[in-house]
C-alpha cells in the first residue's frame, strides 16, 4: 500500500516513480517529500538519535536515485523503500556505530515552549508539560529498545514508517498473520511496560 496524498492517485504515483527511473529531478523531489519525515522518524526511533536519522534517511535516498532503475515492483514502492530504511539501519547497528542516546522526538521548531505564561488544563506550564512529553518520550524509547529485534521492527515499521500489515509482511518475508502477532505481542508489552 502506498501512501498517497489526497489529490495523487494510485495511477499518478506510478507515473512518479517512472519519471523517477528516468532520473527526473521533480520525480525525486516529490518522493523526498512524501517519504522523508517518515523516514527519519522511523530512523530516530529505531536508532534514538536525529543526527544519525537524518543521515540514514539522506543515504536512503542516495540509494534511490543508484537503484531506481531497478525497481520492478509496480505499486510496491513504499515497501522497496523501508526495506532499504531497514538494511541501512541493520548495518549501523551491526557496525557499532549506533548512539545509545535517547532523542527528544519534538521538532526543534516545535519545542513546546511557545507561550511560557500558559497554563494548560491541568494547571501545568508548557516547559513542566515539555519536560513531561520528553520524559515519556524517553521512557517510550526505552520500553521499545526493550522488545524482542521482530517485535520492535513490526511497530517501528507500522507505527513511524506507516506501513500497511501486507507491506511489512512481505518485507520481512513472513506470512501477513506472523507480522500481526509481533505487532500484538510487542503492543502488549509496551502497554504493561508503560503502565
Amino acid at each position: 500500500m502506498t501512501t498517497i496524498s489526497p489529490t495523487t492517485t494510485s495511477r499518478d504515483w506510478d507515473e512518479v516513480i517512472a519519471r523517477a527511473q528516468q532520473l527526473d529531478p521533480a520525480a525525486f523531489d516529490e518522493i523526498v517529500d512524501e517519504y522523508a519525515g517518515r523516514l527519519c522518524g522511523f530512523f530516530r526511533r529505531l536508532l534514538g538519535h536525529r543526527a544519525e536519522a537524518e543521515d540514514l534517511t539522506q543515504e536512503v535516498f542516495v540509494r534511490v536515485v543508484r537503484n531506481i532503475g531497478s525497481y520492478a515492483e509496480s505499486g510496491r514502492f513504499e515497501a522497496w523503500l523501508f526495506r532499504i530504511a531497514a538494511n541501512l539501519a541493520r548495518d549501523r547497528i551491526r557496525s557499532g556505530k549506533r548512539s545509545l542516546t535517547i532523542v527528544d522526538t519534538s521538532d526543534d521548531e516545535d519545542s513546546g515552549l511557545d507561550d511560557l505564561d500558559a497554563p494548560d488544563r491541568r494547571g501545568t506550564s508548557p516547559p513542566d508539560r515539555a519536560l513531561e512529553q520528553q520524559d515519556e518520550s524517553t521512557r517510550l524509547q526505552e520500553v521499545i529498545d526493550r522488545l524482542p529485534a521482530g517485535e520492535r521492527e513490526v511497530i517501528l515499521l507500522r507505527h513511524y514508517g506507516e506501513l500497511s500489515f501486507a507491506d511489512i509482511a512481505e518485507y520481512m518475508g513472513t506470512p501477513i498473520g506472523t507480522a500481526l502477532a509481533r505487532s500484538h505481542r510487542g503492543l502488549a508489552k509496551l502497554r504493561a511496560w508503560m503502565e
